[in-house]
This record gives C-alpha cells, structure tokens and sequence, in this order.
C-alpha cells in the first residue's frame, strides 16, 4: 500500500504540476457542458415560411394568420409566384412553402373541403419530420376551429368527439436538455479519462522514462493502479461536478439513487480507463495515442444512442452497441436520474460494464507485459 501511496502521489503532483492539464481536465468539460447542453438539440423553434396565396380571400388571410400566430412559423416571403418561392428555399430564406390555390374559399363554401399544398425543405430529414408534424397540427387546430369556417355550411348531424388528455412521464415540458444533458455529461467524463489515461504509460515512453521504472522493484499491479487511480479519481470528481451543473443549471430531475450512480459509474470508468490504458501499450507517441483514442470514441459515441435512437439502427448496429459500454452507461443514467429506476432496472447494463471492465483491464495489464518485457 505504501508503494501504490507513493505512486499516487507522484501521478497527482504531474498532473496538477502540468496547467494545461488542469485546464483540460476541470475547465473544458464544464464550458463543453454549458454549451453542447443548449447546442445539441432536434427541437425547432421557428421555422421560416414562405406563403403564395393565390386565393387571396379572408379564409385564405385566415390561415396563413394560424400559421404565424402558432409561434412554429415565422413569416418571411410573401410571393404569387411558385418559382420565386423555390428560389427563396434555395437560397435558404424559407424551410417551408405554404400555398393556398385559388378558388380555396368557395371549395370549403361548396363541398366543405379545401386544399393547400406544403413544400418542406427535406435536407435534415429530422427537421423535415418535425416540421411537418408542426404544420399539420396548425392546419389540424384551424379545421377544429368554428370561426375557419367562414362561409361554410356548418353539418346538422352531431358528431360524437373524442377528447384526448396526453400524459408525458418522466420529462412532463419535452424539455430536449432533460434528455441531452445526461448523454452529454457521460461523453465529456468519458473523453477526459479515456484520453488521458490513454497519453500516460506512452508519455513515459517519449520521456524515457519507463526503463527507470521496468527496473524498480514495483510491481506491476502497483504501478497499474498507481496509472489509472489517478484518473478514476479526477472522473468521479467532474461526473459530481456535472451532476451538480445539470441539476442547478439546467433542472434536470434526479428521481434514484446518487449512489447507485457513482458506484456504477465508477464500474464504467474501469471499464474505459482499461481502454485507455490498452491503447497508451499499443501507441509508441502520444501523438499515436489520441488518434487511436479518438478513432476508438467517435464510433462509440456515435453508436451510443445519443444523437439517434438504437432502435433506429439496423440491426447489425444494433448488435454492436451491445458491446458499447458508453450506450449502456448513458442508458443507466437516463433510467436512474430520469425515471428513478432502481437496480433490478439496470441490472443487466450492471453485469454488461463489469463483464466489459474484466476483459478490457485483463487485456491491458497483459499487452503491458508485452511492451515492457
């Protein structure tokens, strides 16, 4: 215990000795935090909209009024001409093309019935879907509505109504940050301990040092838990700091178990500390670290389920993510911080990370022999 005491010690003096480190480790996460939270997000607040009334009536005014008083459109061409309504979608003024053909008012006076034609920029298909959703609602609501009906014959026969009362559990505002911001903190701890621990035994090899310490009597274990602790220290410490960001800053609910957060989070930072340090014994630079670092986490942050949902996937993606420990890690922190879960509703992502952390560290400590011997 002395021995790993004193390895400790000397990893925490290089680390704090080193002021770019420290901004790197404490300063970075919390402003990437801030603003990723905000950033990354699929709700559209407004769309811009051009209109071509051809109708040109008050039923057509009407309408494209709905449109702008939803708060979802905002109003920036007004044109008679469908070309020039292509050429603002072009040019990026307009995501949607509202017209209203002509004679629109007297075929709602004559058969009850009117059409309007959309155009939606499709690019971000994402967006596209949302938009569309927006736009039928709003023509959804202005059919509901009695005052649309001017000029229109209003039916005799009573139509039974069925009134729908939405519930939403667990994120009640549709709040997108609720659901980002955990996804969001588990990438930035993630990146800092995988990263750093990755750069350490190959610093050692750049500066070295690693032949003065192959010939100490340190056991190999000691000088292992001596590398990683380190980190595993410093992870917890920022996934506290974030916690505390999210819940302050952006009142994300914490409805289970802070323990039973850390002490599966503190699984998962073995289980990526052990990536990081696998690859500090392939790399010969530091240089050669990141890259093989970052290959390594872009794939698992974008299979994770962060930006797109798994089941979305195909389904040979789908089976991959079962050996992310990053998807199963931000799936753990949405169930606990979000719907409360306990652990018999993250015990198989409990068993899933310890399987992962087993076989990732005995892979590490083993091509460690091999670099050093």
């Amino acid at each position: 215990m002395r021995t790993i005491q004193f390895l400790l010690r000397k990893e925490f003096l290089q680390i704090f000795r080193n002021r770019p480190m420290l901004a790197i480790i404490f300063v970075l996460p919390v402003v990437q935090l801030l603003v990723l939270s905000f950033a990354a997000t699929f709700d559209v607040r407004t769309t811009t909209m051009a209109l071509i009334d051809q109708d040109g009536t008050h039923t057509s005014a009407m309408l494209a009024e709905r449109f702008q008083a939803s708060g979802y459109f905002r109003l920036t061409e007004r044109v008679y001409e469908a070309d020039r309504a292509d050429e603002a979608m072009m040019r990026g003024d307009a995501d949607l093309i509202l017209r209203i053909p002509v004679n629109f008012e007297r075929d709602l006076v004559r058969t009850g019935a009117g059409k309007v034609h959309l155009t939606i920029n499709a690019v971000d298909g994402a967006t596209a879907g949302v938009v569309q959703a927006y736009a039928l609602q709003v023509l959804a609501a202005h059919g509901r509505d009695p005052a649309a009906g001017f000029g229109v014959a209003q039916p005799t026969v009573l139509v039974p109504r069925i009134e729908l009362r939405p519930g939403f559990w667990y994120n009640p505002k549709l709040d997108y940050k609720t659901y980002m911001v955990p996804g969001i903190l588990v990438i930035l701890v993630t990146m800092i301990g995988t990263f750093l621990t990755s750069m350490n035994i190959v610093r050692e090899k750049e500066n070295g040092t690693i032949e003065q310490l192959n010939v100490t009597p340190i056991r190999k274990g000691h000088f292992i838990v001596g590398k990683l602790m380190p980190f595993w220290f410093i992870a917890m410490a920022e996934l506290a700091m974030g916690l505390v960001i999210a819940r302050v800053v952006f009142d994300v609910p914490m409805l289970g178990s802070l323990t039973l957060v850390f002490v599966l989070a503190g699984i998962y930072m073995l289980a990526m500390l052990g990536v990081g340090l696998y690859v500090s014994t392939r790399a010969d630079t530091q240089q050669q670290a990141m890259f093989l670092a970052w290959f390594i986490m872009v794939i698992c942050i974008l299979m994770s389920g962060l930006f797109t949902p798994i089941e979305s996937m195909p389904d040979w993606a789908q089976a991959l993510t079962q050996f992310n420990p990053v998807a199963h890690f931000i799936e753990i922190m949405r169930r606990v911080l979000l719907k409360g879960s306990g652990f018999e509703g993250i015990r198989d992502q409990f068993w899933i990370l310890t399987a992962f952390a087993v076989v990732i560290l005995t892979l590490a400590v083993r091509q460690y022999r091999k670099v050093t011997a």
